[in-house]
């Protein structure tokens, strides 16, 4: 009788053993990301007080990537571009709090399909809410597990998250449940990854961990400790950069924790910023502009990637690069693929320029501040020059006070970072074919927000011509 259930009992050990044989082959992932970042918001980046040393140690041992852009200049909108590897505008994610729209294809169900275990910690932002202002207090920001936007319902196996920032003592969602916690969040939010990374290390399942942190977005609450580091500056120092300190602490938890583990070798660690420093000059490293801007210091932003599997030795690469290019990076980096792709992505693959032998990006990069208006600031990046039409004075949101500049402006931004020598008059073909590419952009990008991308009969809105309209397509995608 027993030996009629051997050839099973074989089966089943085979399977295992072929699951873990895939385990070690196919890399994990940790996609980490800070709330606010600039620029210049890094030891390794010459700011003359910050203290970085994790980070820094991440620069000098991996992938220093100098020309990272995030897809949009606030969080909601290129957090949609990193889950997608499409920008934001082509789902409706024009700003903060927009939703992701239900209909888009996640990193994370592509690598949940593929065998993955995946998990979400810290701030989320792709439900189409703000969350309750109080982060303290229960429910405070938790999603809530009947959310039709939820980490559970786009990927996730399991989450501990919060609709928008948070700092100290946050209440977060647990798989839906709010739950209170205590500490700076930067630290609650690592714990709780790392408790996820050891069960799926353990269980030789590979892994994807999304940990983004809620710093160092206002109000700026650090821990004392973190906050004596910068004793002798103001008070507002003191906390910006005891969040930084935090969140630098917990990048060298994570990476220490992957060692620890023996996972480290055959993990894809990245680091980046949602968005442009707002914390002033040093923030953004004096670049031009700000978060809310399409100007370099609104969408410049660190990015360091580590996989010491791939990349056995650390270099810099100033090949411009997006958070769109996180997507379709994790997939070819997994060989995970999406069943039924929305096409167009807007991200590419960089596995060629982990492996050197990318030198070009090869694709323009549009940026666009309003989609749907014809005159809203927009750009396009085909390196080494940046075109900007419609750009106005200040934030670029036409508040009171701004002021149109020229119709077309035309940087180089290699040799003009900062953006200061207009170049428009003097190459009026380059601006042209420019002007041109970003025209096809929109019209494309148009397409895609209408629902063009879904397929015959799938749901889609026409782009919002009102604030008003805007609001209710907001409402109808997250209760779809």
């Amino acid at each position: 009788m027993i030996s009629r259930f051997i050839p099973t009992v074989l089966v089943l050990l085979a399977c295992a053993m072929l699951e873990r044989a895939s385990a070690a082959t196919r890399p994990s992932v940790v996609l980490v990301m800070t709330d606010d970042q600039g620029w210049g918001d890094t030891g390794y980046n010459g700011h003359p007080e910050l203290k970085t040393p994790n980070l820094d140690a991440l620069a000098a041992a991996g992938l220093r990537l100098d020309r990272f852009y995030t897809a949009h200049f606030n969080c909601s909108p290129t957090r949609a571009s990193v889950m997608t590897g499409r920008h934001p505008h082509r789902m409706g994610a024009f700003g903060p709090g927009a939703p992701i729209r239900a209909q888009e294809i996640t990193v994370a169900q592509v690598l949940q399909s593929a065998g993955y275990a995946t998990g979400h910690f810290g701030k989320w932002h792709l439900n189409g809410k703000n969350g309750d202002r109080n982060t303290k207090t229960p429910p405070g920001r938790a999603i809530l597990a009947d959310d039709p936007l939820s980490p559970g319902k786009l990927g996730f196996d399991e989450w501990v998250s919060a609709d928008n920032f948070f700092d100290l003592d946050p209440v977060l969602g647990r798989n839906g449940v709010p739950e209170k916690y205590h500490g700076d969040g930067s630290d609650i939010v690592t714990a709780e990854a790392l408790k996820f990374i050891r069960r799926q290390t353990a269980a030789g399942k590979p892994f994807l961990a999304v940990v983004w942190f809620g710093n160092p977005h206002v109000p700026h609450e650090a821990l004392p400790a973190d906050k004596a580091l910068y004793a002798a500056l103001p008070e507002k120092d003191q906390n910006y950069y005891g969040e930084l300190t935090g969140i630098d602490r917990n990048v060298g938890k994570l990476r220490a924790a992957l060692r620890e583990l023996k996972t480290a070798d055959n993990t894809l660690f990245w680091f980046t910023s949602d968005n442009g420093g707002a914390a002033g000059p040093k923030s953004t490293g004096n670049l031009r502009g700000s978060k809310g801007t399409l100007w370099e210091g609104g969408l410049r932003v660190p990015c360091l990637v580590e996989w010491p599997a791939r990349i056995p030795k650390p270099f810099v690469s100033d090949v411009p690069c997006s958070t769109s290019d996180i997507y379709p990076t994790v997939l070819a980096a997994t060989g995970a693929k999406a069943e039924r792709q929305i096409q167009p992505l807007d991200g590419i693959n960089l596995l060629p320029l982990f492996d050197g032998k990318m030198t070009e990006r090869g694709k323009a990069m549009a940026f666009v501040a309003r989609l749907s208006a014809e005159d809203s600031h927009a750009a396009l990046l085909d390196w080494p020059y940046k075109l900007h039409t419609g750009a106005v004075s200040g934030r670029g949101r036409k508040a009171a006070g701004d002021q149109p500049l020229a119709p077309v402006l035309l940087y180089d931004v290699s040799k003009d970072p900062n953006e200061t020598a207009d170049l428009a008059a003097q190459q009026p073909e380059r601006v042209a074919k420019m002007k041109a590419e970003l025209a096809a952009w929109k019209t494309s990008a148009l397409k895609s927000l209408a629902g063009a991308d879904y397929g015959p009969g799938a749901p889609g809105e026409p782009a919002p011509k009102s604030s008003e309209q805007l609001k209710k397509a907001k409402r109808k995608t997250a209760a779809q």
